[in-house]
């Protein structure tokens, strides 16, 4: 890398994306990258410590994967949810959480990553909702439909630039309601189908939002979406100028 390269690098912010395999968090990287930050992957396999993998980051991606393991939030597996955890993965972004949000960095949480982000925060998973994916004869999932509402003055639809009803992508067969909800996170979107939460709000921290869809499949969801990983980005980048002590806060 020449000089000039060097020092353009150093001025980007650097996220860190957490994935169960460097495979799956392809689409999550490419998303990030192309809005102008650096990524760099925490999987459950890779050696060190989690929290130190933050060191030098600006901001925090929580992607998608495998179930949320229920013990931690109170609950053995329902026998008939089909429920995969990877509790290595589950350690691991609990300790990334949990440095990213002490230092205030801006954390962005799709589908399992807006469930994990609320049993994190006290709350509670239905733990099978076999609508809200479609699975293929070979097994596999893909995507299937619906409309949700988001509310207007929250911070997503200031950021997606108007709320009310969206139609939006879903391959989850976990999620909450209100009354799974932890009581510090504010509930800003929800399914027209059946009152799911579609996306998530902490009041207490500068730029934490969970959204229950999958943006980084650009071309399934609203184009407003793309905004929603360009402020994540640029607040990753207040957060990097914010450690420098330059620039902007």
């Amino acid at each position: 890398m020449d000089r000039g390269k060097r020092a353009t690098a150093l001025m980007l912010p650097v996220v860190i994306v957490t994935a169960s395999t460097e495979a799956a968090a392809l689409a999550y990287q490419r998303v990030v990258e192309r809005r102008g930050a650096q990524v760099r992957l925490a999987l459950p396999d890779a050696p060190g410590r989690a929290r130190d993998a933050l060191d030098g980051a600006s901001g925090l991606l929580l992607s998608g994967g495998e179930d949320v393991d229920p013990a931690l939030y109170g609950a053995a597996p329902n026998p008939g949810a089909g429920v995969e955890v990877n509790r290595a993965r589950d350690e691991l972004e609990r300790s990334l959480l949990a440095a990213a949000l002490e230092r205030d960095l801006p954390v962005l949480a799709i589908c399992r990553g807006m469930q994990f982000l609320n049993v994190f925060m006290g709350g509670k998973l239905i733990q099978d909702l076999p609508h809200h994916k479609v699975v293929g004869q070979d097994g596999g999932w893909g995507s299937a439909y619906h409309q949700v509402y988001l509310a207007p003055g929250s911070k997503l639809a200031a950021i997606l630039g108007a709320g009310g009803f969206l139609r939006v992508n879903s391959r989850h067969h976990q999620g909450l309601r209100d009354a799974q909800k932890a009581p510090p996170l504010l509930a800003t979107a929800y399914s027209v189908q059946d009152g799911l939460v579609e996306a998530l709000e902490s009041p207490a921290h500068d730029w934490v939002i969970g959204v229950q869809c999958h943006p980084e499949r650009e071309e399934e969801v609203p184009r407003a979406f793309g905004r929603l990983f360009e402020a994540f980005v640029e607040r990753a980048g207040r957060a990097l100028r914010r450690h420098q002590g330059v620039g902007r806060p």
